[in-house]
């Protein structure tokens, strides 16, 4: 991002500031422990229209960029990731707006923008998540309906969400993605799973049997789901990348405001020359991981030829960046940093799982590798 582009996004980034501090942070402990979607925050939410930001105003949404999304993604996992993760999962339906029909976009679309109802996406199986064109999901064409029968594994808002963007092999080397509303008949949910993180933001299977969808569901071409799936992991891939940057951010901060008020020896601990040069290292991991990311999303929306070699750095960056952090911050908070009594515990537990979402970090040191050999 430019400078005389970031300046324009500033007064945006303080009222989301204002926004965490009054609605998110003070609820972020309580979500966790509970284990529940951070209602307050989402009512709190839809007041500023934050579940309609990534999608046009004719359809009742902010007509939010691609900056904009990323900026809100980071600020509100800064102070709670599982309220980042819920608040803006609106962007996984991104696709209908791209690829489906103008009929399909104002059955779907507009109560996701007001807040009434909730979007996720089935893309992981039992059998795997990283090989994405080995699908076992069918869809199969049945008169004026498709049919759809599998299972998808580790979805986000499974069995809380209203929508559910599905994709599905539609022939031998063809896909598709469909619209399965969960009160569909042939769709049902498996038990929440009990996660080590994000316990803010529900995660379960989705079981798909002869589960029957009106044929005008379909998104675009269903040979082409292929194709378009591929093109929606590229924006998603940057937002995920924002939201492990907001956790790694956060860790910072906790680091700093603990080690300045911390007391020993007489003094503060972050005046001791140890102390600052971890403090140091976090910071530089932070703002290097921001950097390639911004630049990232600039190359996005410039369609730039390294713009999907730039958004695989940035999620690996981002990711590596809030684990390292995290883990460094709770060892600057001592045996504190080790008690739920702080949010950098919550912070550490949380970064993890950064690592292997949205194509793991070694996937995603794979298709670097690829993008880099193509270009030298």
């Amino acid at each position: 991002m430019r400078l005389t582009e970031e300046d324009k996004y500033q007064g945006f980034r303080r009222s989301l500031q204002r926004f965490v501090e009054r609605s998110v942070a003070p609820y972020a402990a309580q979500v966790d422990r509970e284990g529940r979607p951070p209602l307050e925050a989402i009512d709190a939410a839809r007041a500023l229209g934050l579940p309609g930001l990534a999608f046009p105003e004719r359809l009742g949404g902010s007509d939010g960029d691609l900056f904009t999304q990323v900026i809100t993604t980071e600020e509100l996992a800064r102070a709670c990731a599982s309220t980042s993760l819920t608040i803006t999962s609106g962007w996984v339906l991104e696709g209908v707006v791209r690829y489906g029909t103008p009929a399909l976009q104002d059955l779907v679309i507009p109560p996701i923008c007001n807040g009434e109802m909730r979007g996720a996406w089935g893309l992981t199986e039992p059998q795997g998540g990283s090989n994405l064109m080995g699908a076992r999901t069918t869809a199969r064409r049945d008169g004026d309906s498709w049919v759809l029968d599998g299972t998808k594994r580790f979805i986000t808002s499974a069995g809380w969400a209203d929508w559910y963007l599905i994709f599905a092999r539609t022939g031998n080397i063809t896909f598709g993605i469909f619209m399965v509303h969960r009160d569909d008949t042939g769709i049902r949910f498996g038990k929440a799973e009990d996660k080590m993180g994000m316990r803010g933001s529900p995660t379960a299977d989705v079981f798909l049997e002869n589960c029957r969808v009106p044929a005008m569901r379909v998104i675009g071409d269903p040979a082409q789901g292929g194709a378009y799936i591929t093109e929606m992991l590229h924006n998603s891939r940057l937002t995920i990348a924002a939201h492990a940057l907001g956790i790694a951010q956060g860790a910072l901060d906790q680091a700093v405001k603990y080690t300045a008020e911390r007391q020993q020896f007489d003094q503060t601990i972050s005046r001791f020359q140890a102390i600052r040069v971890i403090v140091a290292d976090m910071a530089l991991k932070v703002e290097a991981a921001r950097a390639v990311l911004y630049q990232a999303v600039d190359y996005r929306l410039r369609n730039h030829p390294d713009s999907r070699r730039y958004a695989s750095l940035a999620k690996v960056l981002c990711s590596d960046a809030a684990m390292a952090v995290s883990t460094d911050s709770v060892q600057v908070h001592g045996g504190y940093g080790y008690l739920k009594d702080y949010p950098i515990e919550r912070m550490l537990r949380d970064a993890k799982v950064t690592q292997i979402w949205e194509g793991t970090n070694q996937i995603q040191r794979l298709l670097i590798a690829k993008e880099t050999y193509a270009i030298c």
